[in-house]
């Protein structure tokens, strides 16, 4: 049996004193650092657009965070005061200027308003990631200083089980569709019961008052938000609805994270404004079609279109259960109480992997996200809908004589062209190309299952010498123009780690790095392990959606299998360093032998459990390395640090994928897992368990 020799350093100093016992103190800690990272995500996200395009840049910072506190903790004489009151007033400055809308740039489309209002990108996003790091390096400093009061493996069990808590946490609230006071609630118990120290009663008033004032002001904050009438929150959005009138017809529009997304208005008055929402109808061959399918159904003016030209059943896919619910209850013309009508809440294209259902229509309607998966720097909820390999799924779902269309406010031409072409690609024959408008550049893309199946007004005149491949499955970045990572990820990136470099040596003084440099092997495989958990949650994304129930269940999923690792070679006697090194490499061959592409034709439930297999087994091999590396460390919290800083770099390795696809992920994690295993303690390079 393995034994977990490593041990605890001195007890702590007076003025962290606690009547909480370390491993709860230190589940309640790793609990409030995960949860309190992902309501960081979620909240900044809903107010400050910027972050609907780099949702991993408060990942980012918090990985920074992190590593600090825990560096830190070993050698801090006082509770980390500096989290909470930074919190509050990270929350303060975003509610007092909040970002609306944003659209920069000429190698991505962002589909946003033109206008912004707010502080600019190079000023908001500087300080979200600055004051991320700094807030979630107070949670850290106290899980920190447990990992100093006992065994390696035992806290870094305990860890783990309290990071699943956090995800159970958030998770529950976001199926309850909780507004964000309560995440406010649970972050502020949280912080009180950990920061107050238990014996002193005016030691415990002043630290209370420390912690507590400027966290009442975030609750204030978010209170207000939490209230106002028009605001809902989904599992993706903070959701804000207002009604009006134009020219008598009842208007219902519906803004998420500060953009403006869709109206619900009635279907005779869409149809008489904006007559290219009947354009698919009229280009498609067969009229009144028996059964349609729309993917983006939101609130449900397309699907009451959909009934208006005669659609005898309709099958309305919305992957935010919020919009939907919407839609039912205030949409004019009341489209989700028809019979005719099935609503699904789930991600168009694993709908389709799942139904057998043949359509005679099948559309993609305005399905454009404005947000980005958790976890993945560059996937969008909608990235899998509009890949080579997604249209030719919508082909095999359409009946004989039946058509495939989308329409969108695409505002560039090369878009346009490359939606086109890409329809081409998949069902043999140029579709049908109606443009409208001059600025925002609207336009319908109608393709039949054979060219006899769709009535053109003109003959689209094809691709240019500069229009972009289709996008894949393995690249699904649409909206990006070029086949380079935008200088503005770059820059960003750049910028990142700079950050990252000067506050890590200013937190620990200047010893920081002489503390980690024995640990540079534990700085790689922190760096594989967080492009291994990308690969994860992309490739479980295009297997079984997008949807932030699959998205939950992978992160909690790779969590289980670390859990699994550290409880293996805690109670058992595990194979040498170099053996697991192979294992890890077999299951990144595996991983590059057997893509996700090639899982997608299996069936459901046998997908599941060789996807399960092909992802977690290099995931599982990776932490029964790093668990047993961590037990022979001499310093818990430089060898601890070292690790989470490594996944600072990994998730900026992530943006390759806009460059070489996300299966290339697999090619760098490789790549750094050799160099971990290079750089290994040589005394170690054979020794067991």
């Amino acid at each position: 049996m393995a034994v977990d020799s490593s041990t605890p350093r001195t007890a702590e100093p007076p003025q962290w004193q606690s009547p909480i016992g370390v491993r709860p103190r230190l589940v309640a800690a790793s609990a409030l650092m995960l949860f309190l990272e992902l309501a960081l995500i979620r909240w900044t996200g809903s107010n400050v657009v910027h972050l609907s395009y780099f949702s991993n840049f408060v990942l980012l910072g918090s990985f920074l965070g992190i590593g600090i506190g825990i560096l830190r903790a070993g050698k801090a004489k006082r509770l980390p005061y500096y989290s909470p009151i930074m919190l509050g007033l990270l929350v303060l400055v975003i509610a007092w200027k909040p970002v609306t809308v944003n659209r920069s740039g000429d190698s991505v489309i962002y589909f946003t308003s033109l206008d912004t209002t707010g502080p600019p990108v190079w000023v908001i996003l500087p300080i979200i990631f600055v004051a991320a790091a700094v807030v979630l390096a107070g949670p850290a400093e106290l899980v920190g200083r447990c990992f100093t009061e006992l065994p390696r493996l035992t806290a870094y069990r305990y860890d783990l089980i309290g990071s699943l808590s956090g995800i159970v946490a958030f998770t529950l609230l976001s199926f309850l569709g909780a507004p964000p006071i309560w995440w406010g609630l649970l972050v502020t118990i949280g912080f009180l019961a950990l920061m107050i120290p238990g014996k002193k009663a005016t030691a415990a008033a002043l630290s209370g008052a420390l912690v507590a004032t400027p966290l009442l002001v975030m609750l204030g904050v978010l209170l207000h938000e939490s209230t106002r009438p028009e605001n809902s929150w989904s599992p993706y959005y903070k959701v804000q609805t207002s009604s009006s009138t134009y020219e008598g017809t009842p208007l219902l529009t519906i803004n998420v994270n500060g953009v403006p997304h869709q109206q619900a208005i009635p279907a005779a008055q869409r149809l008489q404004w904006e007559p290219q929402y009947g354009l698919p109808y009229e280009r498609a061959a067969k009229k009144n079609p028996e059964n349609v399918l729309i993917i983006g159904a939101g609130s449900g003016t397309d699907v009451a279109v959909a009934l208006r030209n005669g659609a005898k059943h309709v099958d309305a896919v919305e992957i935010d259960p919020r919009l939907r619910d919407i839609g039912r209850e205030q949409h004019p013309d009341h489209p989700y109480q028809d019979p005719r009508v099935t609503s699904h809440i789930d991600d168009g294209r694993a709908f389709l992997s799942r139904t057998d259902k043949k359509y005679d229509l099948i559309l993609l309607a305005l399905p454009d996200s404005l947000t980005l998966v958790n976890g993945a720097s560059s996937l969008r909820l909608e990235s899998y809908l509009f890949t080579e390999q997604a249209f030719k799924s919508a082909q095999e779902h359409l009946a004989p004589g039946g058509a495939f269309a989308m329409y969108n406010y695409y505002r560039e031409t090369w878009l346009i062209d490359r939606l086109a072409s890409t329809a081409q690609q998949a069902f043999g024959h140029k579709p049908c190309v109606d443009k409208v408008g001059d600025d925002l550049q609207q336009a319908v893309v109608t393709v039949g299952l054979t060219p006899a199946d769709q009535a053109c007004d003109a003959e689209w005149a094809g691709a240019s010498t500069t229009t972009p491949p289709p996008a894949t499955d393995n690249r699904p970045f649409l909206y990006l123009f070029t086949d380079r990572i935008p200088s503005l990820y770059l820059i960003t990136i750049a910028l990142i780690l700079i950050a990252g470099l000067i506050g890590v040596g200013i937190a620990g003084g200047g010893s920081s790095y002489r503390r980690m440099r024995p640990y540079a092997d534990l700085f790689l495989l922190g760096a594989g392990f967080m492009l291994l958990e990308t690969k994860s949650i992309t490739g479980f994304a295009l297997l079984f959606g997008t949807t932030w129930v699959v998205n939950a269940i992978v992160f909690a999923g790779v969590l289980v299998a670390v859990l699994a690792a550290v409880e293996v070679t805690r109670r058992f006697k595990t194979p040498p360093l170099k053996t697991m090194y192979v294992v890890l490499f077999g299951g990144l061959l595996l991983s590059w032998v057997f893509p996700d592409s090639w899982l997608l034709g299996m069936p459901l439930g046998l997908r599941a459990v060789v996807a399960v297999v092909i992802a977690f087994l290099p995931i599982f091999a990776a932490n029964v390395i790093f668990a047993k590396r961590f037990t022979d460390t001499a310093d818990g919290t430089a060898s601890f640090g070292a690790n989470l800083l490594g996944a600072l770099l990994g998730g900026c390795l992530e943006y390759a994928a806009l460059l070489i696809g996300f299966d290339g992920l697999i090619l760098i994690a490789a790549l750094l897992y050799i160099g971990a295993f290079l750089l290994r303690p040589k005394a170690l390079a054979g020794v067991g368990s």
